[in-house]
């Protein structure tokens, strides 16, 4: 039997690659479905800087679903990997992919209405779904 708190590590660990590749395979994808603009560069940061204001409402759908869905499945993992305090070790990838998703916004300014729903939506309340959703099955 393993140890509770290298289970606990190893649950955490997980979650977060899995749910980074999660986001970065929505992201990936996300030019194939929904083109950027014409002329956008948006294979660098440095190419969506200057683009971003091109960007319409659509085009951030993806990003959106990439951090919702990356930042879901990583907590949903954690969740039932974790021996204990599921909901917490949800939350610590939540807390994980607001960082980043705070560090992103740093990087690369968006239009306000997209920061705030993203940083709002996309991490703590999609983590806080998957660990209740793991909470109800145990």
């Amino acid at each position: 039997m393993m140890n509770k708190t290298l289970r606990n590590i190893l649950a955490i660990v997980a979650g977060a690659v899995v749910g980074s590749a999660v986001n970065m395979g929505i992201i990936m994808v996300s030019g194939s479905i929904i083109p950027p603009p014409e002329g956008v560069d948006n294979t660098t940061v440095e190419g969506l800087k200057a683009g971003i204001h091109l960007f319409q409402p659509k085009h951030f759908l993806f990003p959106f679903l990439a951090h919702a869905l990356g930042t879901f499945v990583g907590a949903l993992l954690t969740a039932l990997i974790a021996s204990s305090r599921k909901m917490l070790f949800a939350m610590i990838i939540g807390v994980f992919f607001l960082v980043g998703g705070i560090t992103n916004v740093l990087m690369l300014p968006s239009p306000l209405w997209f920061t705030i729903v993203d940083l709002a939506v996309a991490y703590l309340p999609m983590a806080f779904l998957a660990g209740w959703l793991v909470q109800l099955k145990h």
